[in-house]
Order: structure tokens, then C-alpha cells, then sequence
């Protein structure tokens, strides 16, 4: 398709896997309480691996924009460092890029740093209110429910999305999640539905197009085949929330 017919164009970047992925993997399959994840979640790292991934990006949102996307886009990331070294390697150097705080990873505050046994065991009844607020409503004291993430993308999308130009964007797992409730108009159960046979995987490139009337579809969701073809180990880690965000 000839890109210049084509509507306005968001493409959604998760970050590649990082070192408090590992950490929560192990701690989620040895039983434990807590991730010993090491640094504040602003300051996470990407593994080896997640570097890897990252450096696959560049082909797969040149794929989507044209090869000259560094410079034909806006592009946007999450002032999480796990976000902005993804960024900067799949810009490889060339070009910079805006940091929104409304990009960051959804806040957990209490139940930070906490595997779901953990939350269980120490925190029974804020595990009984979560358990009854449902996913997307759940707050945890100090932190913020996925409702309140989306609040956060629609403030951006109102700041961002103008103009003709892309927005490549590299953020989190329940960021990328919110951006298709609010894009596609979704509820709760229409959202829950959609993400229940479907993962955000590290380094996946979730992509939305307008149409002239200005409507958002979705074009492909976590693709991650760019990862796979470059011969790269694909990550389908659900972060550090016990939520699976």
C-alpha cells in the first residue's frame, strides 16, 4: 500500500526483556514472596537478552513507516530506563526522541516488588479487594489501578497524536494494553477478553492506523516476528505485577 494514502499511524513499542523480568520469572516459579529486583522500577535495566531484542526494532518499524522512520517520525518513550534503552538502540544513534512520564509502567505501590503469593500472603486483604475490584479497577494503596493508566494515555494521545506524522512509542506491557482500550473504544470485559489468549511480548511492535474520519483500527498486535527472524530468543515475560501488567 502507498503509505502516503494511508491515515494517521501509531506504532507501540514494548520494551526488550530487562533484568526485573528475570528476577520476577524465577521468584514466580521458586514460590517466593518477593522479586529481588535491585533498583527502583524507574531505574530497571534491560538483560542481555532484552538488548538483543531491542536491536531487532529498527527493521520492524522500518517494515511498517519506511527506512527513513527515524526522521519521518515523533517518537516517544517512557522515562523508564528499560523504555529509553530501547529506544536508543533501535534508533542506533540517529535521531532523538521525546520522554512523557505519562509513558511510564502502571505505579503498584504497595504491592511493588511482590509476587502473587507474596500478595497473598502478606497482603490478604488487599488480594480479597483485588480479587473482588476486579484487574482493571484494583488501586493499590500508593499506586494506581489500569483505569488509571488510561487516563494517563488519553492526556498523551491529546497532546500527541496531532499532525500527520507517526508516533513510535516505547513504553510497557500495560501501557500497550491501554492504548488499545482507549484507541478502540473498548470497556472492561471487551478489554479482559482481548487480552486473555494475548501477551504483550518484550520488544513487540503493536501497531494502530486511522482512517480519514479519523477512527483508529488495529493493524497487528505484539508482533514480535522481527525478533524471531533475526534469530533472537523471543520473551513473553508479564513483568513485575502480580496483575500480569
Amino acid at each position: 500500500m502507498d503509505r502516503d494514502s494511508e491515515g494517521r499511524r501509531i506504532l507501540l513499542v514494548r520494551h526488550g526483556e530487562s533484568t526485573a523480568n528475570v528476577a520476577a520469572a524465577q521468584a514466580e516459579r521458586a514460590g517466593l514472596e518477593v522479586i529481588d529486583v535491585g533498583a527502583r522500577d524507574a531505574d530497571v535495566e534491560l538483560s542481555p537478552l532484552g538488548a538483543q531484542q531491542a536491536a531487532t526494532v529498527a527493521d520492524a518499524v522500518s517494515e511498517k513507516l519506511g527506512a527513513d522512520w527515524v526522521n519521518a517520525s515523533r517518537v516517544w518513550s517512557s522515562p523508564y530506563r528499560r523504555a529509553r534503552e530501547t529506544c536508543r538502540i533501535a534508533l542506533g544513534g540517529v535521531g532523538g526522541f521525546a520522554v512523557d512520564e505519562r509513558l511510564r509502567d502502571r505505579e503498584l505501590g504497595i504491592i511493588d516488588a511482590l509476587t502473587t503469593r507474596g500478595v497473598d500472603v502478606r497482603l490478604p486483604q488487599e488480594a480479597a479487594r483485588r480479587r473482588w475490584l476486579g484487574k482493571f479497577y484494583y488501586r493499590p494503596p500508593g499506586g494506581e489501578s489500569w483505569a488509571d493508566v488510561a487516563l494517563r494515555v488519553r492526556s498523551f494521545l491529546r497532546d500527541a497524536a496531532v499532525g500527520p506524522e507517526p508516533l513510535v512509542v516505547f513504553t510497557h506491557d500495560a501501557v500497550v494494553s491501554l492504548f488499545v482500550y482507549v484507541l478502540l473504544g473498548l470497556d472492561e470485559e471487551q478489554l479482559a477478553r482481548f487480552l486473555a489468549e494475548r501477551v504483550v511480548s518484550n520488544a513487540s511492535v503493536t501497531s494502530f492506523v486511522a482512517d480519514v474520519s479519523g477512527r483508529w483500527s488495529l493493524e497487528s498486535f505484539a508482533d514480535a516476528s522481527h525478533i524471531v527472524e533475526a534469530g533472537v530468543p523471543a520473551t513473553e515475560h508479564a513483568g513485575t505485577d502480580p496483575d500480569g501488567a
